[in-house]
């Protein structure tokens, strides 16, 4: 097989693989705009954005730029599910909300049946 016809052959799918991560960025961009909105709500409410929203923002983030160098030839590395999933940095901005765990009630007694 000559060299010209397996670089069309890589070239061709690449261009699959492009389209296929072309419409899971859609679905992650949905996504990542249903969690800035929900982040939002939260902060309103207990003053400080989510730390479990920040977490897997940021990975989705991550994610996303990965599809973006995948796709503009950056990079020959496909993301996820193909690499690991991103992991999150630390945030650079305000400090997550975090509820202390309740006190456990002591008791000397026996438990009822």
């Amino acid at each position: 097989m000559s060299a010209d016809r397996l670089e069309k052959e890589s070239l061709i799918l690449r261009v699959f693989w492009m389209l296929l991560f072309v419409l899971v960025w859609h679905v992650a961009e949905l996504i990542l705009g249903v969690v800035v909105v929900i982040q939002l709500i939260y902060r309103i409410i207990y003053g400080a954005p989510s730390g479990s929203l920040l977490a897997f923002g940021d990975s989705l983030s991550q994610f996303l730029a990965q599809i973006g160098r995948f796709g503009t030839f950056n990079t020959e590395e496909k993301p996820w599910p193909f690499a690991d999933w991103p992991t999150p940095r630390t945030p650079d901005g305000e400090t997550a909300h975090s509820v202390p765990p309740a006190p456990h009630p002591v008791r000397d007694e026996e438990p009822k049946l």
